[in-house]
């Protein structure tokens, strides 16, 4: 799936909208793949973009301003690599030292905001929801700027197509007069269970909540002093101690811990009188298990979703994906399969929500693979482990065009490195050394060393490492480049 996903213009002539994407949480209920190092808005799921992306290409156009990105801190780098990759300029990205949820988020957000206008409108996203239908999301945008500068908050509904458990619902009331394509907001229904889902789809009243809304900076602020001082109280702290480096606005930590841990749903849109609703069919899905990945991808005669070198045969009405080796499936139906290089997850469709229950248990077991892939992204590039075994490890690494690591040494290991492709610039003891491609070079325990990539084309090298300790913390730096650790 590839849909076109920019908005041409603001719906609303002479109005500045300021497009804030939310990026948290680690979407578990989609592991192998969704992992908190590396979670699922940060994936190519639906295109050839990663969800984020195709999120923040939504809000490009004329009348928009560039986004506010509020994400983990340790994601900062992949974050803003995958703003250039877009080819989205000026995006801020404001960093939390810890989640608190919604609420804290948008109030910094807003806050922000307000420094420079509290009349610009603020269109609140999830980084990790898909929409297939961006002409019918205008329309729907439009109107809701129109009710966001007259006072409103504004959700948007969308139309349910099948009873659901796993979403919460919104009760649409009358037509707010003026504004057509907007209604009342009567009542926030809780995910229900089978029967009453039953209830809300049979009811026409009643549509899933999509999770966005659109108010102005200052309609925001003025509801959470009224119904989440405590929240807005720690957030205006945070942002009046923030620090500022490079792309990155990091809240002051000390501060920001002490914001409750509360959506803007219960601290705000369920309590406010100024609530509406956009009632809209966008092709709308949170992504949030892999039967509803499935359900939005595109699929061949037998049902299937293929990903990967996947050979299916007597297969039906599976979602089968690999990252890494030849998968193949056969006499399924209604299954999920799933294959990165460290894991093999297979479900029934209908117990897709339970593969959160998985990654639990091994959070519990304390197993890496619960929260990191094999490969780890850093500021520099990236590294992953090929082999290790007793008072050995051998790992791949790359090193992007023009970035190095820090001067470090170790005290445990030693380490051989062998240039597979492009040059490598390294100083050892404070001798500078080129390497080539077939070439290697020797750092004994102990001594000082770092790495750089001085060419035009990504440097791969293949490091040795060897000692009686290997661990990640075995590490001194001395300054300089980014950190491997």
């Amino acid at each position: 799936m590839d849909s076109e996903v920019q908005l041409a213009t603001v719906p609303v002539d002479g109005v500045t909208v300021v497009p804030v994407i939310l990026s948290g949480g680690s979407g578990s209920r989609l592991w192998p793949v969704s992992r908190a190092s590396f979670p699922k808005q940060l994936w190519p799921l639906i295109s050839e973009r990663s969800m984020l992306q195709e999120t923040a290409l939504r809000g490009v156009g004329s009348g928009f301003a560039p986004p506010i990105i509020v994400c983990n801190q340790e994601h900062r780098f992949l974050i803003a690599e995958q703003m250039r990759e877009a080819g989205i300029e000026g995006a801020r990205i404001v960093l939390e030292p810890v989640g608190r949820n919604s609420a804290p988020a948008l109030a910094a957000a807003a806050l922000l905001v307000a420094e420079e206008n509290p009349q610009s409108v603020l269109w609140m996203m999830a980084a990790d929801a898909a929409i297939t239908k961006p002409a019918a999301l205008a329309e729907a945008v439009s109107a809701a700027v129109a009710a966001a500068i007259g006072g409103r908050i504004v959700t948007f509904g969308m139309k349910p197509v099948r009873p659901e458990t796993g979403y919460g619902y919104i009760e649409a009331g009358a037509p707010l007069a003026g504004l057509p394509g907007v209604r009342e907001l009567t009542a926030f229904v809780e995910k229900p269970d089978a029967a009453r889902a039953a209830e809300l789809f049979q009811s026409g009243r009643h549509l899933w909540n999509s999770g966005m809304f659109v108010f102005t900076a200052e309609t925001l602020l003025e509801e959470m002093q009224l119904y989440a001082p405590a929240v807005l109280a720690a957030a205006r702290k945070a942002v009046e101690a923030r620090t500022s480096d490079l792309h990155f606005i990091r809240l002051d930590p000390a501060t920001f811990r002490q914001a409750p841990d509360i959506s803007i749903d219960y601290a705000v849109a369920e309590h406010t009188s100024r609530a509406a609703v956009v009632p809209a069919d966008l092709g709308w899905s949170d992504v949030g298990s892999w039967d509803a990945l499935w359900e939005i991808s595109p699929k061949d005669a037998t049902g299937n979703v293929a990903i990967g070198d996947v050979f299916l045969e007597h297969t039906n009405n599976c979602y089968v994906r690999s990252d890494g080796i030849v998968t193949a499936v056969t006499g399924l139906q209604d299954a999920i399969v799933v294959v990165t290089e460290d894991a093999v997850m297979v479900t029934h469709r209908d117990r897709a929500q339970d593969v959160k229950k998985v990654v639990e248990r091994l959070r519990a077991h304390g197993r890496h693979e619960a929260v990191a892939h094999n490969r780890v992204y850093r500021p520099w590039g990236f590294s992953e482990s090929l082999t290790a075994g007793d008072r050995f490890q051998v790992r791949r690494v790359l090193i992007s065009p023009g970035a190095q690591i820090a001067m470090q040494k170790h005290y445990h290991r030693a380490e051989h490195w062998i240039v597979v492709a492009g040059v490598a610039l390294v100083t050892r003891e404070g001798e500078e050394t080129l390497v080539r491609e077939n070439e290697s070079i020797y750092l004994p325990l102990g001594c000082e060393h770092r790495l750089e990539n001085p060419g035009r084309i990504p440097l791969t090298l293949i490091e040795v490492q060897s000692g009686p300790y290997l661990g990640e913390d075995d590490i001194v730096r001395s300054g300089g480049g980014e950190a491997d650790s």
